[in-house]
């Protein structure tokens, strides 16, 4: 008989284990005691060890499926389990959910959910050296928000919602640069402090920008629409979790999900693809956002806060943020030439921005 409470899976286990602990292997083959199906072969994927989660391809009687251990926390991962079977339901190209044989699509172990998705295949990366691969993305993007709307959580879930709190998140990252200050004070003789304090009070400025027009904009309005109207937001969209299949574009690991903008999604593409290119480039940006509107129209006001999002120092904050917990590490020199590289960044998306301000393409 299942003990859903004992042994508890580990929220940590990178510095003790190399793999997966024992208790959690014992763990896994319980969870699939409870589906329908007989396990031939079972090849661990990947782990998260920081935060106690994993994942294993099966060969099973039943064919080629998954076994996941969600590590957030049960109310959390009732809110994407619901989401992933809902937008399953109509149609997304995500993985089907695999009921257990209490017709429940989780197996409640340990302390944590776990599930079995079918298994899709073949799965390629899109392209990364021309701008067809990314909008690919950026179609498969706005269909999977646009199938997302209307998404209610199950009972017991946690609600997790992002909706509402843009200004409180930027505020936050402008309080997180005066921190930079400081520690830059404080660690002056680092070889990257001087390189940080000759450029933070422009950042910050761009950032305080941001806020006040995010405050002036459309923003406010939109947001009051509410979350059944907008719909998921996946958090953790790119290159590894949106691959070319059967259809289109599949869209997996969908544990982070929750209601937002959809363009909060777009705009963390754009960020990072235009992070991986070195540069903003027109072209690229345009193909993606043009994609992205066939799937699901972008309307005035929301694009106008797609662009407010994109000239907010994000990458900046990205890249930076992990400096308070070591600051004397951290402000190395490989940092310093960091902040000249993103600065560099910073000045090509002002171009970039100014001309998109004014550009309808395909939007209009």
């Amino acid at each position: 008989m299942l003990d859903k409470n004992k042994p508890v899976v580990p929220d940590e286990w990178m510095d003790k284990y190399g793999f997966v602990p024992p208790e959690v292997k014992i763990l896994a083959k319980q969870a699939l005691a409870e589906y329908d199906m007989k396990v031939f072969e079972m090849k661990l994927i990947t782990t998260k060890p920081d935060k106690g989660g994993a994942i294993w391809r099966l060969e099973t009687s039943k064919g080629t499926r998954s076994l996941k251990l969600l590590h957030r926390r049960r109310a959390r991962s009732l809110f994407s389990i619901g989401a992933q079977d809902y937008l399953s339901r109509r149609g997304a190209r995500v993985p089907a959910l695999i009921p257990a044989k209490n017709r429940k699509l989780f197996v409640d172990l340990g302390g944590k959910l776990w599930i079995v998705n079918t298994w899709i295949k073949p799965l390629t990366q899109a392209s990364k050296i021309n701008p067809d691969g990314a909008a690919k993305l950026c179609y498969g993007l706005g269909e999977f928000h646009k199938l997302s709307r209307g998404y209610r959580p199950p009972f017991g879930a946690e609600r997790n919602s992002r909706l509402t709190r843009w200004p409180d998140y930027y505020q936050k990252i402008i309080n997180k640069f005066n921190w930079f200050r400081v520690l830059a004070q404080t660690y002056r003789d680092a070889p990257a402090s001087s390189h940080l304090l000759s450029v933070l009070g422009r950042i910050e400025k761009q950032a305080r920008t941001g806020l006040a027009s995010l405050r002036q904009s459309a923003y406010a309005k939109l947001a009051a629409r509410g979350e059944k109207h907008w719909g998921l937001v996946h958090q953790d969209y790119g290159w590894s979790n949106a691959q070319l299949g059967p259809g289109g574009v599949w869209i997996i690991d969908l544990d982070g999900v929750a209601y937002d903008l959809p363009i909060r999604d777009l705009r963390k593409l754009i960020t990072g693809v235009m992070d991986d290119l070195g540069e903003w480039n027109l072209k690229w940006i345009k193909g993606m956002i043009d994609a992205y509107h066939q799937a699901n129209p972008i309307e005035p006001g929301l694009y106008e806060v797609l662009l407010i999002d994109l000239a907010f120092p994000n990458e900046f904050y990205k890249h930076l943020k992990e400096m308070i917990y070591d600051p004397d590490a951290f402000l190395n020199s490989n940092t310093a030439r960091l902040i000249q590289r993103l600065m560099k960044m910073e000045e090509s998306k002002g171009s970039a921005l100014r001309e998109l301000r004014n550009w309808k393409g395909g939007r209009s």
